[in-house]
Order: structure tokens, then sequence, then C-alpha cells
């Protein structure tokens, strides 16, 4: 076996394996322990994150940031992941900030000059728009790894109630207009509630004995299951004109319940939180003509009270 090929193998079987002696490599590969060794030393400088302990039941072991053996990507493969990572430069806080930067660079180094030439020319061509924020969202990895891992993650949260502690556990995250939102089960209100993450003003894992619930059935998969997530709900009904439905396209929320006729028209039909009728008494009059909100009555009484708070700044 020639040396590259062995020091391919040898990443490979490095990455599967929770802990390894040198003997135990030098017998898989039918080598000395000293071109082990000096294999290992290899990966170690080619970045294979190794760590070694002393005694008699000491070892190798690869460290939590496994390396990827190399996988060969067609060009049209490799620039359409490039774009995929690029595309999220628009947000300042991602749960892997860091490792998307570094990929991103890795993918570009890496390519033909012809390669890179060619995505400094689409850079000017290709864009996703997302609307850039002020908000600040330092939580992310946290709550992403709550989600995963079905930990119990302590919050600071500010709400339009005020400020709180709350213990929840994060179902996964979602970001929306530029904005990053966290779908979880809150102890406290033993239900399960959607939080801003820039309203997230600290978040720590969870020091006590307290079970995490097992939510490895809920899930983002289905756009409806982040509606779908309180258990109050009232009825909406609301008659969209033409351009009323492409606003209404463009929020995630509105997918499940929007349905469009031949003409272009449509109409928002289903169950939302009875909590949001604030948001979306703003969003409704927000389209102006474009919507005409038949039920629930709640609703419409809460834009009749903000639509009169504004007549009265002109009188």
């Amino acid at each position: 076996m020639s040396k590259a090929k062995r020091l391919m193998e040898l990443m490979m079987a490095v990455n599967r394996k929770k802990k390894f002696t040198v003997k135990e490599l030098a017998r898989e590969f039918d080598v000395s322990t000293r071109t082990i060794l000096r294999d290992l030393q290899e990966l170690s400088e080619l970045g294979v994150p190794l760590y070694s302990e002393v005694g008699p039941h000491g070892g190798y072991q690869v460290l939590k940031e496994r390396i990827l053996p190399p996988i060969a990507f067609t060009e049209e493969e490799a620039v359409a992941i490039f774009f995929a990572c690029h595309a999220l430069r628009h947000y300042s806080f991602l749960p892997f900030e860091t490792e998307s930067s570094s990929a991103l660079s890795k993918f570009y180094y890496y390519m033909s000059g012809d390669v890179r030439d060619r995505i400094d020319q689409m850079k000017n061509r290709v864009d996703f728009v997302t609307p850039r924020r002020q908000a600040q969202f330092p939580y992310l990895s946290i709550l992403l790894d709550g989600a995963i891992y079905q930990k119990i993650i302590l919050i600071d949260y500010e709400s339009r109630e005020g400020k709180s502690s709350r213990q929840i556990q994060p179902i996964g995250l979602y970001a929306s207009s530029g904005l990053w939102y966290c779908p979880a089960y809150c102890f406290q209100r033993e239900d399960y509630r959607v939080f801003r993450c820039d309203r997230i003003h600290s978040a720590t894992y969870d020091p006590s004995t307290s079970k995490p619930r097992d939510l490895r059935h809920i899930h983002l998969g289905n756009r409806e299951s982040v509606i779908k997530l309180e258990q109050e709900h009232v009825s909406l009904y609301v008659e969209l004109s033409q351009e009323g439905v492409q606003k209404c396209e463009a929020e995630l929320w509105s997918v499940p319940s929007l349905h469009i006729r031949n003409n272009g028209t449509g109409w928002l039909e289903g169950n939302i939180p009875s909590s949001d009728l604030p948001f979306f008494a703003k969003f409704f009059i927000g389209l102006g003509n474009e919507a005409t909100v038949k039920h629930p009555q709640e609703l419409v009484e809460g834009m009749k009270r903000i639509l009169a708070e504004i007549m009265a700044k002109y009188e």
C-alpha cells in the first residue's frame, strides 16, 4: 500500500474510532509501530485533532472536531456548495458562524484558478437578499446544541410582558426576514412557545436535575409545526388581493394557510396563536387595502385600536 493511500485510510480509520492505540493501528495496517507514529504525526500536522494519553490505559483519540476524509466534488457541486455558504453572509450571527466562514475559505482556496474566476464573476451576479438587522443573537450555538442533544437551557428573556427567567428545551432554530427564532418547550408555562433569539439576554445549560422531555418527534421539517406549537389558537380568515397574496407568500408563517385563486387573489384560513394577535394586527394594517380581515373579531378590534391611536396623532 502506498503511503498516500495509507494516510487516507488511516484518517478514515481514526475518525471511526473513539479511542485507539498505536499497536492496534500497526496490526490493522500491517506496518511497524514506528511507521504508525510517523503517520499519526503527519495527520496531526495536516489538521487532524489527535489527543494522546500516557499510562497503562492510555492511547490516542480524535477530539470532537473530527476531520472528514477527502471528498471528490464536481465543479458544479463545489460552486453550488460555495454559494450555499455565501448566501449566509447577510446574517451577522449564525449558530456555526466561524465554521461556515472557514469552510467557504477552504472551498475557494483549493479550487482551480478558472473556477475561482468563475466564482468571482458570479458573486456580482447572484445574491440571496436578507434584511440586515441591528439585533444581536449571541446564543444561537447553545440553543442549537440544546435542540440536538435534548438539553434544558436557562434563559433570561424579555417579552412584551417584561423580563423573566425561563427553563426551556429548544426544538430548533429558524431564520425569517433577518431574525432568528427558537421554538421550545417552556417549563414555566408548561407549553410550547416560540422565542425571538435577540430577546434572549443570557443562556446557559441547566445545572439542576430537571429531566428533559423527549422532543425528538417534534422538529422543523414541517413548516406547520412552527405555527402549531402553542395550544391556544384562534381561527383566522383574511381575504387578499393579488398584491396581498404576493406579500403573504414572503411570510414563513402564512404559507400553510395561504390559498390562491386562478385570478391571483386568495385568502388566509387557519389557526394562529392567540398570543400573537398584536403582531397580526400590525401586519394586516401594513397591507392596507390589500387585506380584509373577516375574523377573529379580537383581531379586528385590535386593528381598530391601533388605527385610532394613529389617527389621534394627526388630529
